[in-house]
């Protein structure tokens, strides 16, 4: 096999789904297994938010790469503004969120010309 034009993307492809697709199944199955109010299911609940946390925290107190040059005040306001849009933003409150801290980020990044 030739590892010249798209060809290592679709081997990449195909590996990758073969190794999660089984995880994701098994996921499936066994969530249609468990009490929605379950201790576990609020326990996994639990484990996913505060890994969120910890990654959105990690890239505001130690952000790598292009995120660096911007100043902690300028990351602070991107995460109230995507906040604030996401919280009132209603039907498409995820979209906005996103958004509109991205738009404040770059905003600020142009105006402070890093």
């Amino acid at each position: 096999m030739s590892f010249e034009g798209p060809w290592p993307y679709i081997y990449i492809a195909i590996a990758g789904w073969l190794a999660t697709d089984f995880w994701r199944w098994s996921g499936v199955i066994a969530g249609n297994r468990i009490d929605e109010k379950s201790e576990v299911l609020n326990w996994v609940r639990a484990v996913a938010t505060a890994l969120v946390a910890a990654v959105i925290a990690k890239l505001i107190f130690f952000p790598t790469g292009t995120l660096e040059s911007s100043p902690l005040w300028l990351r602070l306001g991107a995460v109230l503004a995507g906040a604030l849009f996401f919280f009132f933003g209603g039907r498409f409150r995820q979209i906005l969120g996103i958004a509109a801290a991205i738009a404040f980020l770059a905003a600020g990044l142009a105006i402070i010309g890093a």
